[in-house]
């Protein structure tokens, strides 16, 4: 009974990833065409003024009340950076917090918090019809984010404690977050130009509900109460001058950075320079999924058979990542560019699959096994990447130019890869068992260790 409920949970924490990232990204065709309705109708009764800047050809959609104010289009372009990038910067003030919170509490309350949020934020979505209640929406989810993310993959950590058990489970997660990033945004064009723009966002909102009735059948807030004897977890500021915790963080926020970067600059790139079509973008980074889960199934077999090796699919992970960044720019059509893209969400799941379980191997050898303030730290890594993303790229695309833009990421991705060298012999020590689980081999001594005791026989 203990196995299946955690499959469940399981289930669960990978349904409540796909639509974070779902949500994330179905704005992605959406948010030109919507910005245009609010802004371009005026005071005529004819067609909607096409978007600036960004616009994808559909400002003929007269969906919404002009309330969104004339604007040039960098202006605009602007606006929609920030609205992107307003997600993981609220994420990314939340996360220590919500770690802390995390570590004290138990995983499922904050988990159920976090897509409650997650529903409002998604529902506030379908009914927005003006910038202001966009830009609310998406830091909402920002906040809700950073309680069901984080809280999610530290309950996977925690409830599969043992190798390779516990890098099948993870691996699992990272493909629904691949899964849900990549379709997105075909999921959201299509159901957004045949049955209107609210339908995508409650479509998303029924799921969240139905995710979050789910966890309360299985971990009701109540039942919490045997977390009162859970073991204090170590501090999140110490956990982050922790050198290996550190060298980790930073090669998930290097490793990402290509794909923050170029989501929001690659398809006018390939407008301008290879004339790409609206569904050629709108594709773009769609058969990046099945790389992405291949190299997931790739690591969690070669994790199984030399668990030893982490650091190096993890540097060679980063090494592709780098390689594929710098072909970018070579590419001169959309045949072409979709071979580094499908390098670069290669080689991520090969880092991300690789450290993320050896991030909570490291607390379980240097600190206490809890494990909401490290994957706080491992979330943090990611919303530096997503932050910056929507708001820097397109700045140094229009003062050093794309090609520049890509070269300096491959560099920055090849350069990291034999920093992870210094995880070399911890990866080597790494027990089969956490020091918690050595003294649940003694005898429980309190309520939560028999608690677990009693998992770990069923």
């Amino acid at each position: 009974e203990a196995r299946r409920q955690r499959r469940l949970l399981l289930v669960v924490v990978c349904v409540a990833l796909l639509l974070d990232n779902m949500l994330y990204m179905v704005i992605v065709p959406i948010i030109p065409d919507y910005i245009a309705a609010m802004r371009g109708g005026g005071g005529t009764a004819g067609p909607a003024a096409p978007a600036g800047g960004n616009g994808s050809g559909g400002g003929n959609r007269s969906l919404l009340p002009a309330r969104y104010p004339p604007a040039a289009g960098d202006n605009e372009d602007v606006q929609i950076g920030v609205l992107f990038a307003s997600k993981a910067m609220l994420q990314l003030l939340v996360n220590p917090l919500s770690g802390t919170l995390i570590d004290r509490v138990g995983y499922e309350a904050p988990l159920l918090a976090g897509l409650a949020v997650m529903f409002l934020s998604t529902v506030t979505f379908a009914f927005a019809e003006n910038y202001a209640t966009l830009f609310a929406a998406r830091s909402l989810q920002g906040l809700g984010s950073a309680f069901a993310d984080t809280a999610g993959i530290a309950l996977i950590a925690d409830r599969y404690a043992e190798e390779p058990a516990r890098s099948r489970a993870l691996g699992t997660a990272l493909a629904c977050i691949s899964f849900g990033s990549l379709a997105a945004p075909p999921f959201g064009g299509v159901l957004y130009e045949f049955a209107g723009k609210r339908v995508p966002f409650l479509v998303l909102a029924c799921v969240c509900l139905l995710d979050a009735l789910l966890l309360l059948a299985l971990a009701p807030p109540c039942a919490a109460g045997a977390r009162a004897n859970m073991p204090v977890g170590t501090p999140i500021h110490r956990l982050m001058v922790d050198p290996y915790i550190a060298v980790v963080a930073g090669a998930l926020a290097t490793c990402n950075i290509p794909l923050a970067f170029l989501e929001p600059t690659i398809a006018n790139w390939m407008k301008e320079s290879m004339g790409a079509s609206e569904w050629e973008v709108g594709l773009t980074w769609l058969p990046a999924f099945f790389p992405h889960v291949l190299g997931v199934y790739v690591t969690v077999r070669l994790a199984t058979a030399y668990p030893h090796l982490q650091w190096f699919y993890g540097a060679l992970g980063m090494a592709i990542i780098g390689a594929s960044s710098c072909l970018v720019p070579a590419c001169r059509n959309f045949g072409q560019v979709i071979v580094p893209l499908c390098g670069i969400c290669f080689g991520i799941a090969l880092v991300d699959t690789a450290l993320l379980p050896t991030l909570a191997f490291l607390v379980d050898v240097r600190h206490v096994s809890v494990y909401g303030s490290v994957y706080a730290i491992a979330d943090i890594s990611y919303c530096v990447a997503y932050a910056l993303g929507p708001i820097v790229a397109g700045q140094i695309v229009h003062t050093m130019g794309f090609a520049q833009l890509n070269l300096g990421m491959g560099l920055a991705n090849v350069l990291y890869a034999p920093v992870l060298l210094f995880l070399k012999n911890v990866c080597q020590m790494k027990p089969s068992h956490s020091e918690r689980n050595i003294l649940l081999e003694e005898g429980p001594k309190g309520l939560y260790d028999t608690i677990k005791m009693e998992e770990r026989k069923g």
